[in-house]
């Protein structure tokens, strides 16, 4: 049988799913809640009522408490779990900042619940590496920015990539190559086939089937005419072709690029040469992406890990990495005394206008020289550099460990 997935374009999907987020949650906000398990669900401290659980952690997980099941029987099953109210504000400050890191990576961000999104990182692979290495790092961002764990799924597209986070949870990552769709898929049980509800999956093992290979195996008018129309989708699924796009549903309101140092510094006169590469980084993302802004903020953590950010908005937006430099440096001149080490340091632009609209209005926003900048950079990578960058040896990796 021809493999269906062989007719298809070669996309890069990303599924990025938060690790049991509302108990995550509530086990980072309360630290004696580590390590226990945690049942978040409408009832209160008992557990004893008509409430459902909303969440539970992994070490829930293993009394057999899960989402959707009675408070009441969550009790029966683990009277030492921690019962919570749900703190909805709290959980959607978290997925906020979530979804910010997911937007940083690509335009094209589908956020399907409050905990988990899509992103078409087809193309970016100049900017930020392979499918697998931007899941790396956005399972790295998501860490340092949020303190939680989240699995990844990488593949041409979104039910494989939503499959693959799901198999490698918690704090997974797990990618299927192009073009192996069929054999990733062909092990896994029925409940793993996602688009297919539980009585889908029944009436498929009262059919005979187990596994999601042999739906995949079976000829498609068998499930057509079991199914209708749907049986076309569950044989397609289940052979690992689904075209769907990724479809923007989040507004880009801001972009932001930032470093954790190897050692907390109060050295001035390094951060602020780590201020000029993040500002090149960040800047040369914007004119890629076709993007400017008027506000520019300066992010500060310190060695307590108290956050601080200083913002100032332009008067026309901008994307050239001399105007956002100069402002995110006269920020942190006129903020930081010294008085604390630095952990991080980022640089943020908001207010975003697409750099089209503003050319077609006789417009300026980067110069010449910046975008033959960017062209060489694109044709040559690391090889190409800003000369204000070649006194350290190893490149941005030696401005990443101050002096001590």
């Amino acid at each position: 049988m021809e493999n269906p997935t062989s007719k298809h374009r070669q996309r890069t999907i990303l599924h990025v799913d938060m690790d049991a987020f509302y108990a995550a949650v509530e086990q980072l906000d309360n630290p004696e809640y580590r390590r226990r398990p945690v049942v978040v669900g409408a009832d209160p401290a008992g557990g004893r009522g008509r409430g459902v659980v909303s969440a539970a952690s992994y070490e829930a997980r293993r009394f057999g408490i899960h989402s959707a099941q009675p408070i009441s029987r969550a009790y029966h099953l683990c009277p030492a779990a921690v019962f919570l109210r749900p703190r909805f504000e709290r959980y959607t400050e978290l997925s906020r900042e979530v979804m910010a890191v997911l937007s940083g990576f690509s335009p094209l961000m589908e956020q399907i619940s409050i905990d988990e999104a899509f992103i078409d990182c087809t193309g970016t692979g100049r900017i930020f590496g392979n499918g697998e290495r931007v899941a790396d790092e956005i399972k790295r961002r998501i860490m340092e920015e949020t303190g939680l764990t989240a699995s990844v799924g990488v593949a041409q597209n979104k039910s494989v990539a939503k499959i693959a986070s799901e198999i490698g949870k918690p704090d997974g990552l797990t990618v299927c190559p192009p073009g192996e769709e069929r054999a990733f898929l062909r092990e896994l049980p029925l409940s793993h086939l996602w688009g297919a509800g539980k009585k889908t999956i029944g009436r498929l093992a009262r059919m005979g089937f187990v596994m999601i290979g042999d739906v995949a195996a079976e000829g498609e008018e068998t499930l057509v005419r079991e199914f209708g129309k749907t049986g076309r989708s569950l044989w397609l699924l289940a052979n690992g072709v689904d075209e769907r796009p990724v479809v923007c549903t989040h507004r880009r309101k801001s972009i932001s690029e930032e470093t954790t140092f190897a050692r907390d510094t109060r050295d001035a006169v390094f951060i602020e040469e780590v201020l000029f590469e993040i500002s090149d980084r960040l800047t040369r993302r914007m004119r890629r992406l076709g993007i400017a802004g008027r506000t520019v903020t300066l992010k500060i953590r310190t060695s307590d890990f108290t956050t601080c950010t200083r913002s100032r908005t332009l008067p026309h937006p901008a994307n050239d990495t001399k105007t956002v430099r100069a402002l995110a440096t006269e920020l942190f001149r006129t903020f930081y005394d010294g008085a604390k080490r630095v952990r991080l340091v980022g640089i943020g632009v908001s207010n975003l206008e697409k750099t089209e609209q503003l050319e077609l209005f006789g417009g300026r926003v980067h110069s010449d020289a910046e975008h033959l900048y960017d062209t060489m950079k694109q044709q040559y990578g690391d090889k190409i550099t800003r000369g204000s960058f070649l006194k350290h040896q190893d490149g941005f990796t030696a401005l990443v460990k101050p002096p001590r």
